[in-house]
């Protein structure tokens, strides 16, 4: 019977699980994996790992893909070493292929989860809410892609939220996809570059520049990248016309 009153707590309890689980897994892995996904883990394990690539090229390739997803996917910690790990492995290209592959899938997976707990419930609420909060979403809604790209150039919008205000928007999954796909690259590729020179790194006893996105000869195209997601945004509001 629909009028079952037992069933409606069930049906809610199920619809946040995705979520309680994705939150209780992120929590459990920010005390339990900081010392085995970090820049020491992988540099006290480089020989293996290149040993385990060399025999296992295309298995290697596998289990990092699927361990960057669940990282993503879970919000724990290590996304960074993750990418540089690619880089030291695959090289430039390889390893920032695979990692935005990866992260893209993770990330899909968590705003699907957010979307089906919480997304349809605050999109309800905003579309029936007045003043700045309609305003809000209005012109999120008006200018979609250019918010997404923006959103995922930016290097100090966390990766995180950047996949959950999305959900809560009603954002179609495809703009998130290839938005996310495509405007993780530039720094995928920075990171990477970064992570396949660690031989040389490990050899000399240092520890790399992971602040390097923020140096100005990288920072500056990203931003200029960013800037011109935002063009169509400040073309509208000069000419006041919508898509």
């Amino acid at each position: 019977m629909t009028d079952n009153p037992k069933s409606q707590p069930k049906s809610g309890f199920m619809r946040y699980l995705p979520l309680i689980v994705i939150f209780g897994v992120a929590m459990v892995g920010a005390f339990t994996l900081r010392d085995y996904i970090s820049f020491d883990a992988l540099r006290d394990n480089r020989e293996a790992l290149i040993a385990f690539r060399d025999g296992n090229f295309m298995l290697t390739a596998l289990v990092f893909l699927l361990a960057y997803i669940v990282i993503v996917a879970f919000s724990l910690p290590g996304a960074l070493i993750a990418t540089l790990t690619g880089g030291f492995l695959f090289g430039t290209l390889g390893g920032a292929a695979l990692s935005v592959t990866a992260a893209t899938t993770g990330a899909a997976v968590i705003f699907l989860a957010a979307r089906y707990g919480l997304g349809e419930k605050l999109k309800a609420r905003m579309d029936a809410s007045q003043g700045t909060v309609r305003k809000i979403k209005e012109g999120i809604d008006d200018n979609q892609w250019s918010m997404l790209f923006f959103l995922r150039l930016v290097p100090v919008v966390p990766f995180f939220v950047a996949n959950l205000v999305p959900a809560f928007l009603a954002v179609p999954l495809h703009r998130f996809v290839i938005s996310t796909f495509l405007g993780i690259i530039p720094g995928s590729l920075v990171y990477a570059s970064v992570g396949a020179g660690l031989g040389t790194v490990f050899e000399r006893g240092e520890t790399p520049n992971f602040g390097i996105i923020f140096e100005p000869h990288i920072l500056a195209p990203i931003l200029g990248l960013s800037a011109l997601s935002l063009l169509p945004v400040l073309i509208k509001a000069v000419t006041g016309k919508k898509e």
